[in-house]
């Protein structure tokens, strides 16, 4: 594996980082209080094809690959955590299920729309008692003609309220039965789907957190995605790619924390001195640039084995499960470095530190990521 940055990449890393600087950095603390999630951010995305990164150029996508969607997330999550949340969301999960599993027909009509931010997507499969254990949904979908019946309520959505198109997830089986769940969109308008309660969050305050309920909501069989009984199946394939998005998004964190203790640790000065001279700061550097570069490296590697089509379950659960540890660690040194400031809203650590906890928690915990490590460690 090459681990030198392509030109391409390095340019669209360039452009995700002037774009956050410019026009995400002097908002940050304002959409975090107000957990204002800022619709017109993701739309001056789109036109830059950050909400396609990975879509092919025949349906108006960027066309890049997992390297520079990676970059993308990484430079964005530098700056704010919650608006790199929601771009990985709208781009790994609901425009990358529709990218994967759709037919022709629905891709041509949803991608188009979601690669430009046209549409900002959602995607469902958390319940309120079913995070991990998917086998036991309890929103249903029920065939009725030549259309489905959705009924329940989907939990922890990200832009379950603002998204304009959702792939959801629901049971057509049996609970616990083999091949039990299947993939549908669903379009915001569409009867019977509505927004539920909007979550008041430790961090990630400016990625919108809804309930979607589904009351009676009628779809057709043209809405749904792959074979019936497919739906668990194509999730974990999503999850797969989630998961590099999660780690990006970890590593940009972590990064966005590192950077400010660095600065900080060579302007203040104790003893006349700067802090980053005593060792108990330089170590907590050094720990984090070591960490940092581990985290980064285990995420590249998935990003590889992605783009050749290689299996990768694996390394994209240890690439997430690693670097969102990190994310969680770095940010917590970095609050110590900065001391008593670090604990305030002046200084951009606290939401780092709020921020960065999620990312062990969304698209699987930590310790789901350890099952599915020693699952495949054990297989081998």
């Amino acid at each position: 594996m090459n681990f030198q940055s392509s030109e391409l990449t390095q340019q669209v890393g360039h452009t995700a980082r002037d774009f956050a600087q410019r026009y995400i950095r002097p908002h940050v603390m304002e959409w975090d209080e107000q957990q204002l999630f800022p619709v017109h951010i993701f739309k001056e995305m789109g036109k830059l094809g950050l909400m396609g990164v990975l879509v092919p150029e025949q349906y108006g996508g960027a066309g890049l690959t997992y390297f520079e969607y990676k970059t993308v997330i990484e430079e964005i999550a530098k700056v704010c955590g919650s608006v790199g949340l929601s771009l990985a969301a709208h781009n790994s999960l609901c425009t990358g299920h529709i990218m994967t599993f759709a037919n022709e027909e629905q891709k041509k009509r949803y991608l188009p729309k979601l690669a430009t931010a046209e549409w900002i997507g959602s995607w469902g499969l958390t319940e309120a008692n079913t995070g991990s254990d998917a086998g036991n949904m309890k929103c249903t979908a029920i065939k009725e003609g030549n259309d489905w019946i959705i009924n329940g309520t989907k939990n922890w959505i990200t832009h379950g309220n603002s998204g304009d198109v959702a792939v959801v997830i629901c049971r057509t089986g049996e609970p616990r039965t083999k091949n039990n769940s299947t993939a549908f969109i669903v379009e915001r308008g569409t009867k019977g789907f509505s927004a539920g309660k909007k979550e008041n969050k430790l961090g990630m305050r400016a990625s919108e957190t809804t309930e979607m309920v589904f009351d009676q909501c009628r779809i057709p069989d043209a809405n749904r995605l792959g074979e019936v009984g497919d739906g668990f199946k194509q999730a974990m394939k999503v999850l797969d790619g989630g998961r590099i998005s999660i780690a990006s998004l970890s590593i940009g964190i972590a990064k966005g924390a590192y950077e400010a203790a660095l600065k900080y640790s060579q302007e203040r000065y104790q003893f006349d001195q700067p802090i980053s001279s005593f060792q108990g700061i330089s170590f907590k550097l050094a720990d984090m640039a070591t960490e940092i570069a581990a985290a980064e490296l285990l995420t590249l590697q998935a990003c590889d084995l992605k783009e050749r089509k290689q299996p990768m379950t694996k390394e994209a659960a240890m690439a997430k499960y690693y670097a969102s540890e990190v994310a969680v660690k770095v940010a917590n040194d970095a609050v110590q470095v900065f001391g008593g400031y670090g604990y305030t809203k002046d200084f951009p650590v606290e939401k780092f530190y709020r921020d960065a906890k999620l990312c062990t928690i969304g698209e699987g915990t930590s310790e789901i990521q350890k099952i599915v490590i020693s699952r495949e460690v054990l297989r081998s």
